[in-house]
């Protein structure tokens, strides 16, 4: 091939050498004009694209493949971790039903039911408790309120009991501090199973059939008779008045009697050294509620009374 015609060949083909001419291949010229060459190579470009994007999409499926294997090992994981907590979740119901034995689970409403039937069933058999309110004028704001709190505890106690008593309030004035500490601070006040009242003790019991409970009585309480009416001074006396109960009660001539502690339980030793036998009106509520669902006054006082009172069960001390 002479210079002349390898200059038009690299003319024609864009000024550059081909290769293809090297090996006798010419560039020719499109119907319109265009470069053939140009062409071929543009189709190269493509080409080459199209592979380049097969590798891309290859890598990206390994690395999709390797996404899912740590996906699914995690979701097995999971899985077992859920398993796990739902049978320690079975165990521990069984667990309960074991200790609860094979009763039969009761709806909030049923126990509701069950509880005021048990009420209701108290009022007419007995025993029966009245909380002696007439002695609250003389007590302080924070006294009153006390009270009220421990009459709330007494009916919650009681409530719950499979052997409840029947509770009155007597001396309950309208409108009285301790009525509206009552409705202030109990909710629900208004719907306890209980009888309220003005009127004295005396007016709706027979004599001979009440029964005074106070710290300062002779007498130790031995029993807890269905037939009986147990009255409790609703008094919080922070002045600590002695016998403020017992002289009412003896100016009425009734049987007085006090929880058995001096009978069952001794003095403890404490930093204090204080000792009392004095307790709120739920506590002593408490001890009567659990002696006649025990018949057990160890049982009976270690629920009712308090370490801070400083006495012990004898048994506790041996």
């Amino acid at each position: 091939m002479s210079s002349s015609e390898n200059a038009a060949g690299k003319s024609a083909c864009g000024g550059k050498p081909d290769p293809l001419q090297t090996q006798g291949v010419t560039c020719q010229e499109d119907p319109n004009g265009g470069n053939l060459w140009d062409t071929f190579q543009l189709l190269q470009i493509d080409v080459g694209c199209e592979s380049s994007r097969d590798q891309v999409a290859s890598n990206e499926n390994g690395c999709s493949r390797n996404v899912l294997r740590k996906q699914r090992h995690w979701e097995k994981i999971v899985s077992a971790k859920k398993s796990k907590r739902k049978l320690e979740r079975e165990r521990r119901k069984a667990k309960h039903a074991e200790e609860k034995g094979s009763a039969q689970q009761l709806s909030k409403r049923e126990l509701k039911l069950i509880a005021k039937e048990r009420l209701l069933s108290a009022r007419e058999t007995g025993p029966w408790l009245c909380i002696d309110l007439s002695m609250t004028t003389n007590m302080t704001h924070k006294e009153t309120s006390r009270l009220a709190t421990q009459i709330r505890r007494l009916y919650g106690s009681n409530k719950k009991s499979e052997r409840p008593f029947w509770v009155s309030l007597t001396g309950f004035v309208e409108n009285s501090p301790i009525y509206e500490a009552c409705l202030r601070m109990n909710d629900g006040f208004a719907n306890y199973l209980m009888d309220v009242t003005p009127e004295s003790y005396l007016d709706l019991f027979p004599s001979e059939t009440i029964v005074y409970l106070t710290p300062d009585a002779e007498n130790a309480l031995e029993e807890v008779d269905p037939h009986k009416v147990y009255i409790l001074g609703g008094l919080v006396d922070e002045s600590i008045q002695k016998s403020l109960t017992l002289h009412k009660a003896q100016r009425e001539h009734l049987q007085t009697v006090r929880l058995p502690i001096q009978e069952y339980m001794v003095k403890n030793t404490n930093a204090k050294n204080y000792h009392s036998t004095t307790l709120a009106v739920n506590q002593v509520f408490d001890a009567l509620l659990c002696f006649y669902a025990t018949k057990s006054w160890e049982e009976a006082l270690r629920v009712a009374v308090s370490p801070g009172k400083g006495y012990v069960l004898r048994e506790e001390t041996i």
